[in-house]
């Protein structure tokens, strides 16, 4: 059994919650720029001063409206200046903050709401807000606001009355033991937990994570993209916040390329799919300008000359190399993510080696990291002084891993969370009695370093971070009559895909009524059978949001056995079927993987 824990935790003050550094911040550096948001065809920065008034009004209005201590707030957004400004305010009110992704279907938003018994909650805008009007009266919400129909406005009008003094009494008030936040994850039987993640599990992280982290320092900046509604995305904020960092927002995906060279930050916090796409689409504009076979060969030599790095050095004849194609390429690649950027923090899937050392080779170090929503995000992390790409780095300092006999990662320290929300069965699951969280997920430690090798659990990661429960969907697809058994893929990659066999008993009677043959084989692209699976697919990703549904399916020869790809208790064993259609599944990813890493 191997174990390790990193030495070098930096302690601190119980009494301190996750508002205190920014509001310390507010006297010491008050006219520092904290927060940035995009107005026209610039960034306009907002100071400590004016981000903690915001954030102080705004808290009235919650304490106006009636939020108590402890009392819990969602926010239905995507991410936007206003969610922190929103977060922290609920934190200054006293309350609890439940993220709600803005891809959640109805259902999804009915169970967090119900779960959670929140009182109010914050929405985006009237899109949002109807799919909360819809399932209100099922649920414990007393009051919403609407972001974008002049819903802060009102929060910061009630709250005109309420004393400063009442509000920072409130914020104060709250210590390391009280919950911040109540982050809902999908389980492995796809019924989403909360997880308690307290305010002293956000500090200690956010402290071990800047001790690590030393590229994040006051003066730097960053553009945020990632959904807040993510743990890690969540205390990344946090970080940024506490270090002194400016802290911009992207309006969205569509618009990133070019607002990172409007903004220019100094590093970049992204999923493994951000990195593959920078470098898919520098590598098709080079084929396409007729320039492929220079790109090709300043990749080899950018991997190359970061392989060296770990080795002694790179030799004369790489340095030569790297100095040239630094002008003719790397250069480039730089300034399509801003022309500032030499660090980034890459989590929520595996990156992949070769994509790792090409990017240091660029001049962008990427860090990798590991941790869970039940872990306050990283456990793990690369950085300067501990670096070994391929592997997702060493504890944070005062974090221990463990692997288990099984091979399983455990994982021991102030950051793991407080438990499954009225759910003590499955949190003593998770927990061992000697307090080691039990991950779900397999590895391996070398000389520290953590590599993963797999998941004990069924839950799916695709390249953009997004955990998907299969059961949801494989159980609405296997509703649909012409289906025996289906399996749900996508781990590692850019979407999710079905693989789905036919049950024998009604695939017969269906090809008589409509003159087919019942030969699978033949069957397979029949544009009638294709549809009616289509149709079962449909269903069942109204139960899940955009990101978890199914994009693609395909049909399999022969059904699955007992005793081959079922288990006596008719479970699919998803490594057989893994293994044995893996061309299948290569198939459907062919073309969405960088080519060469």
């Amino acid at each position: 059994m191997q174990e390790y824990t990193r030495p070098g935790e930096v302690a601190v003050d119980p009494a301190h919650n996750v508002t205190t550094a920014l509001f310390n911040h507010a006297v010491t550096h008050p006219d520092r720029p904290c927060l940035s948001h995009r107005v026209g065809d610039r960034f306009v920065d907002v100071s400590t001063r004016d981000v903690v008034a915001e954030m102080t009004a705004i808290a009235k209005g919650f304490v106006a409206a009636g939020v108590e201590l402890g009392d819990r707030v969602a926010i239905l957004s995507p991410t936007r200046m206003e969610w922190t400004l929103i977060d922290y305010a609920i934190w200054v009110a006293g309350g609890v903050t439940v993220p709600i992704y803005e891809t959640s279907s109805p259902d999804q938003v009915q169970w967090v709401l119900e779960d959670s018994a929140a009182r109010f909650i914050v929405s985006a805008d009237t899109t949002l807000d109807q799919r909360v009007a819809g399932v209100a009266d099922a649920t414990s919400l007393e009051r919403r606001w609407i972001i974008d129909e002049g819903g802060l406005e009102e929060l910061k009008s009630a709250g005109a009355e309420v004393t400063d003094e009442v509000v920072e009494e409130r914020r104060t008030g709250r210590h390391g033991d009280d919950m911040a936040t109540l982050v809902y994850t999908s389980g492995t039987t796809g019924r989403p937990k909360g997880c308690i993640i307290t305010h002293g599990n956000f500090v200690w992280e956010v402290t071990q994570t800047l001790a690590a982290g030393d590229f994040i320092q006051p003066g730097k900046s960053t553009l945020l993209f990632l959904p807040l509604a993510h743990i890690l995305a969540r205390v990344l904020q946090a970080s940024i916040i506490s270090a002194g960092v400016r802290l911009g927002y992207s309006t969205g995906i569509e618009n990133l390329v070019e607002e990172l060279g409007i903004f220019k930050p100094h590093f970049l916090i992204a999923v493994p799919r951000v990195f593959e796409k920078v470098f898919n689409g520098a590598q098709q504009r080079a084929h396409a300008d007729g320039k492929g076979k220079i790109f090709d060969k300043a990749a080899d030599v950018a991997i190359e000359w970061s392989r060296q790095q770990d080795d002694g050095g790179p030799g004369l004849r790489t340095r030569a190399q790297h100095a040239v194609f630094d002008k003719l390429v790397y250069s480039r690649l730089r300034e399509a993510v801003g022309g500032n950027v030499t660090h980034a923090v890459s989590g929520g899937a595996a990156l992949g080696e070769r994509l790792g050392h090409f990017f240091r080779g660029v001049g962008i170090t990427i860090f990798e990291g590991y941790g869970l929503t039940e872990t306050t995000a990283a456990a793990t992390l690369n950085d300067e002084r501990d670096l070994r790409i391929g592997t997702v780095g060493k504890p944070l300092p005062g974090v221990s891993v463990k692997i288990a006999e099984d091979g399983e990662i455990l994982v021991k320290g102030a950051h793991v969370f407080g438990g499954y929300y009225h759910n003590e069965d499955a949190t003593s699951e998770a927990i061992s009695e000697d307090g080691w969280f039990r991950s779900g997920d397999l590895g391996r430690l070398d000389d520290g370093f953590l590599r993963i090798t797999g998941r004990k659990k069924e839950i799916l990661v695709t390249a953009g971070g997004k955990n998907v429960a299969p059961a949801v969907l494989e159980d609405g697809v296997r509703s649909h009559n012409l289906v025996s058994q289906v399996m749900v893929v996508g781990d590692g990659e850019p979407f999710i895909a079905a693989l789905v066999t036919l049950d024998p008993d009604s695939l017969g009677p269906w090809c008589e009524a409509n003159g087919k043959s019942t030969d699978v084989a033949e069957l397979q692209h029949d544009p009638d059978l294709q549809a009616e699976i289509q149709s079962a697919i449909d269903a069942a990703n109204r139960a899940v949001s955009k990101a978890e549904s199914i994009r693609t399916f395909r049909i399999l020869p022969e059904d699955f056995e007992v005793g081959r790809e079922l288990s006596q208790k008719q479970s699919v064993k998803r490594h057989v079927v893994s293994d044995k259609y893996a061309d299948v599944i290569a198939d459907i990813y062919a073309g969405t993987k960088t080519s060469g890493m």
